[in-house]
């Protein structure tokens, strides 16, 4: 290849990798898997190294990927301070391939000159944490960064379940860091991604992304349901009273910190070859998601004696593990229609097990996808689910197509209506733009309304299903016009039945408008973005009459909601809608804070458990009203623990360690000034029982903290 051929692939090469590591850390949207980045990655640093006059800065060979947000709001302010590492953040060097490991040692051997051994550990797959404690407190969390500078996500790490605010068991250093890897289990991942899915939002491709994410969440506060976890593995500081690693990450789990049991200690390769291949089939039963094995020098002395690279320690390696894959049969591709019109393909596959799980079905995302693919009906394909909980198809076995394959065609129109379908090019995906007549979409919106986070109204897709079947409910604004009769029409309804409903459906006039913004279904506008833009505008005229530059003011808010908000309300039907709900008496304006009916909570904290008399959120408003706070989760700042029938045993044990007082609702009510529980209507206490044991696995950790 000549010099000039070299600089072209070599620029071309920077331009890929930087787009993957800027969609990887600031977008957390990976488009290259990490198998297709490394190989993209290893071919620059070998023609960079046989042509080094070609070597500049800036070259992803010579820096770590960043993910700092240089975004206009990170710039103003509004986002996460960035500050610098004590101690520069570096990545690892890595490899698919066991001789490379088998190499590290040897260089490593002639390095030191001297016996020594490895430590091993499994390598999380998450995104990376530094934790500073001073004096045996939390003083500050940092993200990785660019390796120099990280964003300060202190009060996100907060709500983080396992990470201690304080030290226990000392001594320990006056000041030190500890690095480590925030992650989110799969069961936490399926949950959201399903959410995510229902709202018709993209999911999260992997638990690292989704991981990545929920960290830099604006409101802290929603951290603290996306269950993350912690684990930390490398500790920093001066003078530290340890010769290995192993000692300090003891000494690390000693004073309470999440540092993981799966490692071991050795001189041999041959236990590191054993380590290795047992993890890679142990891991597929893990709860959490890997990615490979650490390899590191365990005395601390040598690590400092070998130094480091610009980008890279050269005590430590990282074996990372090769993507699982299967090979199955097409059978058939559906084209699914959302509640925004969007059409997805989804691929029917011959069952096949995969990664502990039996995958029947894949999303092949869009047309150009399916035409990227060359996929056919009949083909066997490779499926892949490696760090990716979501199976994906990520190619064709072209040695056994057969003759009897059948291209695939994307409909057209839609497959529900009829309807001419339309290109969204930023997205690549087709949309259905008949809103108000794709009976799939309108379906979509309705139970988008009613549920739980959104009007909270009892009532499940087959209630929607008949109601709109028989004409009863065309947009969300007829469910408030419903009559008795109207739903005795319904199959195996009755008095009670139907009375319940229509009482739900009139306590939801109750709910707030931030709630209310999201149940209107528009389209990018999640839980959050809805609370963002309720209460910035404050009511439901000025974000109709909103301009799309008054929609960008707003946090969480980028060009393409923005244009969604705007286009919603520009949109006559909608306002029509809007303007009935209001009429039924919906609230379409953020009231004022109350302020607290006494001070006699001030200062107390309190775990609520069980059922009541009342909704639990009740119970926690009269906490709020009265000065207190509540808290989900139990610790040493915890006042009291509140127990209603049920409560959580895990709780009740929790508080008995902490000696942490339990009350129940009559004295609870005593403390405040009620003499007594409310009466519960007939009917109201199963009502309850359910609402509060839906919220059961959604309350949040302990915000106590949280200053």
């Amino acid at each position: 290849m000549e010099k000039t051929q070299v600089n072209i692939r070599i620029n071309e090469l920077r331009g890929i990798i930087n787009d993957a590591n800027r969609r990887y850390y600031v977008d957390n949207a990976p488009t290259l898997t990490d198998y297709e980045f490394d190989v993209l990655l290893k071919e620059l640093e070998a023609l960079e190294n046989q042509y080094p006059e070609f070597i500049t800065p800036d070259s992803p060979t010579q820096k770590v990927g960043s993910d700092l947000k240089h975004s206009k709001a990170s710039r103003e302010g509004r986002e996460f301070e960035q500050m610098p590492h004590r101690y520069p953040m570096l990545s690892l060097g890595n490899t698919y391939d066991i001789t490379e490991v088998e190499a590290f040692a040897e260089r490593a051997e002639k390095g030191i000159g001297n016996a020594f051994t490895f430590c091993c550990e499994l390598k999380f797959d998450g995104t990376a944490i530094c934790l500073t404690y001073r004096n045996g407190k939390l003083l500050r969390a940092l993200t990785r960064g660019d390796g120099t500078v990280g964003d300060d996500v202190t009060r996100n790490v907060k709500h983080i379940h396992n990470i201690p605010q304080e030290l226990k068991n000392g001594p320990w250093p006056e000041e030190f860091e500890i690095r480590g890897e925030i992650y989110m289990p799969w069961e936490a991942f399926d949950r959201l991604n399903e959410e995510r899915e229902r709202e018709e939002e993209q999911p999260f491709a992997n638990p690292r992304n989704a991981a990545s994410g929920s960290l830099k969440l604006i409101d802290s506060k929603l951290v603290a349901n996306r269950g993350l976890e912690c684990t930390l593995y490398h500790v920093l500081g001066e003078n530290l009273p340890f010769q290995t690693h192993e000692q300090a990450l003891k000494a690390a789990a000693e004073w309470g910190l999440p540092v993981s049991d799966k490692r071991m200690v050795s001189s041999r390769i041959e236990d590191i070859e054993e380590f290795i291949k047992y993890w890679d089939t142990e891991r597929k039963n893990l709860p959490f998601a890997t990615d490979g094995i650490v390899i590191k020098v365990n005395e601390l002395p040598y690590q400092e004696e070998l130094g480091y690279t610009a980008k890279f320690p050269r005590w430590a390696v990282a074996y990372k593990f090769k993507a699982e894959q299967a090979l199955t049969k097409l059978l058939s591709i559906d084209y699914q229609v959302g509640r925004t019109g969007a059409v997805t393909p989804v691929a029917n596959l011959e069952p096949v097990q995969l990664s502990g799980t039996v995958v029947k079905r894949a999303s092949l995302h869009n047309a150009d996808q399916m035409q990227i693919l060359d996929i056919r009906i009949g083909d066997y394909v490779y499926v892949e689910k490696g760090g990716e909980i979501i199976p994906k198809i990520t190619g064709v076995e072209l040695s056994q197509r057969t003759a009897e394959v059948i291209l695939p065609h994307f409909p057209e129109t839609c497959p529900d209506c009829g309807t001419r379908l339309i290109k969204d090019e930023q997205e690549a995906k087709s949309f259905c733009p008949n809103s108000a007549g794709c009976p799939t979409q309108i379906k979509g919106r309705l139970v988008h309304f009613l549920s739980r986070k959104a009007m909270n109204v009892i009532a499940g897709d087959a209630t929607i299903e008949q109601l709109f079947n028989k004409a009863l409910v065309w947009n969300v604004a007829d469910f408030y016009e419903l009559k008795k009769e109207h739903l005795l029409m319904l199959d195996g309804w009755k008095d009670k039945s139907a009375e319940r409903f229509l009482k739900s459906i009139s306590e939801s006039r109750n709910v707030p408008f931030e709630r209310v913004m999201y149940a209107l279904g528009i389209r990018y506008v999640g839980e959050s973005t809805a609370k963002s833009v309720a209460r910035h505008f404050g009511n439901i005229d000025a974000i109709a009459t909103a301009s799309v530059e008054e929609l960008l003011k707003v946090d969480d808010v980028g060009q393409v909601i923005a244009e969604s908000i705007h286009d919603f309300f520009g949109y006559e039907d909608n306002r029509a809608v809007v303007a009935r709900l209001k009429d039924a008496g919906l609230r379409f304006e953020m009231e004022e804070i109350l302020k607290a009916e006494s001070d006699i909570l001030v200062g107390k904290t309190i775990v609520v458990s069980g059922n009541f008399s009342v909704s639990r959120d009740e119970i926690k408003g009269l906490i709020a009203a009265h000065g207190g706070k509540s808290s989900g989760s139990i610790s040493v700042k915890t006042t009291y623990l509140l127990a209603g029938e049920k409560a959580g045993p895990e709780k009740l044990k929790k508080a008995e360690a902490l000696g942490v007082k339990v009350i129940g609702e009559n004295e609870f009510r005593n403390m405040i000034g009620e003499t007594s529980s409310p009466v519960v209507e007939e009917g109201k206490a199963e009502e309850i029982a359910v609402e509060n044991e839906n919220t059961d696995s959604e309350e949040e950790t302990s915000d106590e903290t949280n200053e």
